[in-house]
C-alpha cells in the first residue's frame, strides 16, 4: 500500500476547536498538534488511516485525566470546516498570536513537565 499524504496536513503547532471561548480561559478547547500518524490497518479507506495527533492544553480533557494521552482524529474531520448557525469556519483553526502562544507554552510545560 503507498501512503499518500494529502497536500493540507495541520502544520505543528497550537489550535484553537471551534468550540474555544475567546472571553473564557486562553486554553479552553486549545491544544497542540504535534503530528500526523498513520493507522497501521490497512484495509481501511485512506481517509480513515491518516489520523492528526494532538493534545489537549487544559486540565478538564479526558485524555489528560486518563494518564496525558494524546488525542487522535482522523486528518479529513481534523481539516473540516463546520457549519453552525449560519457561519462556516474551520474545526481547529491554528492561534498565531505570539502571546498567546507563550501562554500556550507555560501551560504546556506545567501540563506534560516540558
Amino acid at each position: 500500500m503507498t501512503i499518500e499524504i494529502p497536500e493540507e496536513v495541520p502544520e505543528k503547532g497550537f489550535y484553537y476547536h471551534y468550540k474555544h471561548d475567546p472571553d473564557g480561559p486562553v486554553n479552553n478547547y486549545a491544544y497542540e498538534v504535534v503530528g500526523v500518524g498513520h493507522h497501521t490497518e490497512d484495509y481501511l479507506p485512506i481517509e480513515d488511516v491518516l489520523m492528526a495527533v494532538y493534545r489537549p492544553l487544559y486540565e478538564d480533557a479526558g485524555v489528560y485525566k486518563a494518564g496525558k494521552l494524546f488525542d487522535l482524529r482522523p486528518l479529513k474531520m481534523f481539516m473540516e470546516f463546520i457549519t453552525k448557525e449560519g457561519k462556516t469556519f474551520p474545526r481547529f483553526k491554528k492561534i498565531v498570536d505570539e502571546g498567546v502562544i507563550k501562554e500556550l507554552e507555560a501551560i504546556r510545560a506545567r501540563m506534560y513537565g516540558e
